[in-house]
C-alpha cells in the first residue's frame, strides 16, 4: 500500500515539476493544486492558510519538500515542515530543480531547506533524508526519482521514529 504524502514546494516556480514527481505514482501524493485554486487558498489570510495546511496533513504519513531554486525561502514551505514535524510526521526532500519545467527548462539548485531549523542541538538537514539525482538529463533525474521515492519515504518514516 503506497504510504500517504504530502508534497511541499514552492508554487510558482515548480508547479510543473512536482506533477512529475507526484504522477510518479508510488506513493500517494495530495493531488496538486491547479493554478486558479492555490490562488483561492493564497488569497485567504494566513490563519486561513495554515488551517488548510494542518488540514491536509493530517492523515499523511510523510512530508516530502520538493526542492527547486528557491523552496527553501518560502514563508509556507518553513510552515509546513515545522507543521509536520511537530505533529509527529516523517519529513524528507528532494531536489527537483533538474526536471524540465512546462518551457523545457532546469533550474538552478536550491539551499536545503531543512537547514533552518534545530531539533536536539542538530540542524534537521543532518536527521531528514533527501535526494539528489546525480543525473543531469531531466528524463534521467525523473527515473531517478522514481526508483527512489518510495525508499526514502520509508527511511523518513523510520528515522522520524527515533525522534519520537
Amino acid at each position: 500500500m503506497a504510504r500517504k504524502v504530502f508534497y511541499s514546494f514552492h508554487f510558482d516556480n515548480d508547479a510543473w515539476r512536482a506533477g512529475q514527481v507526484r504522477n510518479i505514482g508510488v506513493v500517494d501524493g495530495s493531488e496538486p493544486l491547479k493554478g486558479n485554486r492555490w490562488e483561492d487558498v493564497r488569497a485567504k489570510s494566513d490563519k486561513e492558510i495554515e488551517k488548510w495546511i494542518n488540514d491536509n496533513l493530517k492523515d499523511k504519513s510523510c512530508l516530502v519538500v520538493l526542492i527547486g531554486s528557491e523552496t527553501s525561502e518560502r514563508k509556507w514551505v518553513r510552515y509546513e515542515i515545522e507543521t509536520a514535524w511537530n505533529l509527529g510526521k516523517a519529513v524528507c526532500g528532494v531536489y527537483i530543480h533538474k526536471l524540465k519545467d512546462a518551457d523545457e527548462q532546469q533550474s538552478d539548485e536550491g539551499n536545503n531547506p531543512f537547514n533552518y531549523f534545530e531539533i536536539g542541538g542538530k540542524k534537521l538537514s543532518e536527521i531528514v533524508p533527501v535526494f539528489k539525482s546525480s543525473y543531469s538529463s531531466s528524463q534521467d533525474v525523473y527515473n531517478d526519482i522514481a526508483k527512489n521515492i518510495e525508499d526514502l519515504v520509508e527511511k523518513a518514516i523510520s528515522i522520524r521514529y527515533k525522534y519520537k
